[in-house]
């Protein structure tokens, strides 16, 4: 089964002179998945551009008149919804002040980026385009599963020209819990795929935290290190398979195909 869990002893490093470039678990086929669930931020692109980054503070500011920054959380991984409540933690807003107005806040949170999108940034990962198409000539289903709120994730993802690639997504708005976030995700996927029983449903993201909501559901994880942490952090939480980004991935394509 695919989504098994992988035989720690089993590790394969194929084809890479450095010997760090690609890890795969236990004989887990990355591309013979029948869906997967892409992070964006670090993992399908990044943002040059601070426009989401600064409207939590400007729409805090703009609901509540409170003067809350984004100092102290930690950002990669996060979802949306949590970095919200984690920065009015750190600025000792209580949670009865500040709940009452969380949605007025998330709305102009997407009213300020969505406004913003002209002067958006953005550039995707090495082979991003190229692994997309690759998994959706195998049959895959593609969605995402990420931080970003709803709108705020599919104009990323449009700016990017990867919209075609995608048919659902797992968003923020309704979940703190990254691993909640997921496994709505998940839950969409299977409902899209109702001819398999059991569908083998892969994450990919690069944070600590993409693998451990995966395997808090159960799911297997791919780990590129496209974002904040190195291959060595990603590969010591066991994921099952890790390489420092896509484009290593498809060189193991490249390379069966000439052998």
């Amino acid at each position: 089964m695919p989504n098994a869990e992988p035989a720690k002893s089993s590790v394969t490093n194929p084809g890479q002179a450095d010997g760090n470039s690609v890890l795969i678990r236990g004989g887990f086929h990355w591309d013979a998945q029948n869906a997967y669930l892409f992070d964006i931020d670090g993992t399908l692109l990044r943002s040059r551009d601070r426009i989401h980054f600064n409207s939590f503070a400007s729409s805090i500011h703009q609901v509540t008149g409170l003067d809350v920054t984004l100092d102290g959380v930690l950002l990669h991984g996060g979802t949306d919804t949590a970095i919200l409540a984690e920065a009015f933690a750190l600025a000792g807003v209580a949670p009865e002040v500040w709940e009452p107005h969380n949605e007025a806040i998330l709305e102009a949170m997407r009213r300020t980026v969505l406004g913003r999108r002209a002067e958006m940034q953005i550039w995707t990962m090495p082979a991003v385009q190229e692994t997309l198409a690759h998994l959706a000539g195998r049959g895959a289903l593609l969605g995402l599963a990420t931080g970003n709120l709803e709108e705020i994730g599919w104009a990323k993802v449009e700016e990017a020209g990867l919209r075609a690639w995608f048919h659902f997504g797992g968003f923020s708005d309704r979940f703190r819990v990254r691993s909640e976030m997921v496994a709505d995700a998940a839950a969409q996927a299977r409902s899209l795929l109702p001819q398999m029983t059991a569908p083998s449903i892969c994450v990919v993201g690069d944070t600590p935290r993409d693998i451990e909501a995966a395997h808090a559901n159960g799911l297997p994880v791919i780990a590129v290190a496209t974002g904040n942490y190195s291959f060595a952090e990603l590969a010591a939480l066991e994921p099952e398979a890790c390489a420092v980004s896509l484009a290593e991935l498809m060189a193991l394509i490249t390379s069966a195909g000439r052998s």
